[in-house]
């Protein structure tokens, strides 16, 4: 499996900035769209990408053993309905896809139970719902690279169908559970740091969650990031992290979501640092330990709405304002084409 990533030319930021700098406005006075539009630049190297951005949203479905351990309000069987609700439109990414102009996409990347017949639905299972983690590891190390790899395709097929933004989406009852694990595992953080309540459960349920990853953390040691997602975590994890490194590695933006989004960036990063140049990170997720892993990993969230469905929802908004940053980089007028004077320079001591 190659992680490798381009390099990236520092001086496209350059040529952004003094673009930036030279439209109808004070220097800096749009604030981080400002970033957003040389981060976008700087990763394409296109300074006139052609809008309104294509944009598209996969959502990677995964079932999870740990579910037998109590620590979701939904039983099992939500993943497999809720695939059907996402192929007929009706499910909250949906909504808002709809509403920022991207296309969504589903995967069953490692739903449990029988294959699923239904059209529209990508086929790419590598496993029928992972193993308890809490009793033995969640995958094999071959199925968690076979999933990382069904991640990576994709991304490079979207671009190859002209989508210029990626947005992975997630679904698997129970998944903020081996997203966690991950987590902990990858940062060296404590589950109380981490651990949440995911679909809501109460007390007794997350002082239980909270256990079980402790517990997988005392059971297993890690070698290697692709290890850590083998034990306990899950191909739908694994297929978001494969996604960010096939997008970046064709030169194409893809914008964190949210928890469990976190978890499949984190993989990829630690697989390959210089990852953090390609991606945006969509939103700051209400589920506990969000806030926690964008400070450590230095990210920016776009947005900050108490958001924590995932599927995506976070990151579809946020393609919006990344849409936006763009419009006023290819579309505001220059000082000189609209014929206004340009301000001096003003020092502040």
């Amino acid at each position: 499996m190659e992680t490798w990533l381009p390099t990236l030319d520092p001086s496209l930021l350059e040529q952004a900035q003094r673009h930036l700098d030279n439209l109808t406005k004070p220097k800096g006075s749009l604030g981080y769209l400002e970033e957003i539009a040389k981060r976008f630049v700087f990763i394409t190297g296109n300074f006139s990408p052609l809008l309104p951005l294509k944009k598209a949203v996969y959502v990677f479905a995964g079932d999870h053993g740990v579910v037998e351990e109590g620590i979701s309000a939904y039983p099992q069987e939500v993943t497999r309905q809720m695939i059907f609700n996402f192929l007929q439109g009706g499910a909250g990414i949906n909504v808002l896809a709809r509403q920022v102009g991207a296309d969504v996409f589903v995967v069953d990347v490692g739903v449990a139970g029988e294959p699923i017949e239904a059209e529209g639905l990508i086929k790419k299972r590598v496993v029928s719902g992972t193993r308890n983690f809490v009793k033995e590891p969640a995958m094999d190390r071959d199925t968690a690279e076979k999933s990382l790899e069904v991640g990576m395709s994709l991304a490079k097929e979207a671009v190859s169908k002209g989508y210029q933004l990626l947005i992975p989406g997630d679904m698997g009852i129970g998944n903020t559970t081996p997203s966690a694990a991950v987590l902990c595992a990858l940062l060296g953080a404590l589950p109380e740091d981490i651990v949440g309540r995911g679909t809501g459960i109460d007390d007794d349920a997350l002082a239980r969650k909270r256990a079980l990853v402790g517990k997988a953390l005392e059971k297993y040691s890690f070698s290697d990031p692709l290890d850590v997602l083998a034990k306990v975590g899950g191909a739908e994890i694994g297929a978001i992290a494969g996604f960010f490194l096939g997008g970046a590695q064709q030169r194409t933006p893809v914008i964190i979501d949210g928890f469990i989004s976190l978890a499949g960036f984190a993989i990829a990063y630690h697989l390959n640092p210089t990852l953090k140049e390609f991606v945006f990170c969509g939103h700051c997720t209400k589920e506990k330990g969000g806030r926690f892993v964008i400070d450590r990993l230095g990210l920016r969230p776009i947005l900050d709405l108490d958001m924590r469905l995932g599927e995506g929802t976070g990151g579809a908004l946020a393609s919006f304002v990344v849409e936006a940053a763009m419009r006023i980089f290819t579309e505001m007028a220059t000082f000189e084409r609209a014929g206004v004077s340009k301000g001096s320079e003003v020092e502040t001591t």
